[in-house]
């Protein structure tokens, strides 16, 4: 038996990030009514050479970010473990094939090698801690398995900030200088976090755990 830390997985203080989660996701799939000109025209230019990756990964990405609130939630994790394994390989599969279309879309984009290289290596890094998470819980490693996830959800979650950091720099410097900065501010900071997350989860617990 692998020892479990008695602490909350995550602060209670939460909810607001669930809300804005499961809004964003919803909101992101705005194109299946409407013509992606006209409610995505920043992608319109994917649309037109790559639909095949731009559809893969607006339409992956907001069920992974809707998935994620409920594979944290106890009633979910402890009463339902069935129901938490099956939305688990959704998330995972969500995001293999939404990350792997982020990383081509990511080396096509028109805003500049700055932008480039904070979006490729987001969707890598997005891809790897995922297939670490779903390797430890297949190898039933529960508490790498919750790090792994933790790190996972805090790329997820650059969903929320990055259109967060949009308003802000539409507001300020204007959208177009901001967004180079935003695509690695969107996910850096929240890394940081999910470290710091980690740290007080396991803090106390044996030596090397923490190194998974």
């Amino acid at each position: 038996m692998y020892p479990i830390p008695k602490r909350p997985l995550l602060p209670r203080s939460l909810p607001l990030l669930w809300f804005l989660s499961l809004a964003i996701a919803l909101g992101s799939l705005r194109f299946l009514v409407a013509d992606i000109a006209l409610v995505m025209p920043a992608m319109l230019h994917h649309a037109l050479e790559r639909p095949v990756l731009l559809f893969a990964h607006i339409f992956f990405a907001p069920i992974a970010l809707a998935i994620m609130p409920f594979q944290f939630g106890k009633k979910v994790r402890l009463a339902r473990p069935g129901l938490h394994r099956w939305l688990g390989r959704a998330y995972g599969l969500a995001i293999l094939i939404s990350g792997t279309a982020g990383v081509f879309l990511g080396l096509q984009t028109i805003q500049g090698p700055v932008a480039a290289s904070g979006l490729v290596t987001l969707a890598v890094a997005w891809l790897s801690t995922t297939a670490f998470a779903v390797y430890f819980a297949i190898t039933r490693d529960i508490p790498a398995h919750r790090r792994w996830m933790i790190r996972s959800v805090a790329l997820t979650v650059s969903a929320v900030t990055l259109r967060l950091y949009m308003i802000v720099g539409a507001l300020t410097v204007g959208e177009e200088s901001s967004y180079p900065l935003i695509c690695w501010l969107c996910w850096v900071p929240n890394m940081f976090i999910a470290e710091w997350l980690i740290r007080r989860e396991f803090r106390g617990m044996k030596p090397g755990w923490e190194a998974a």
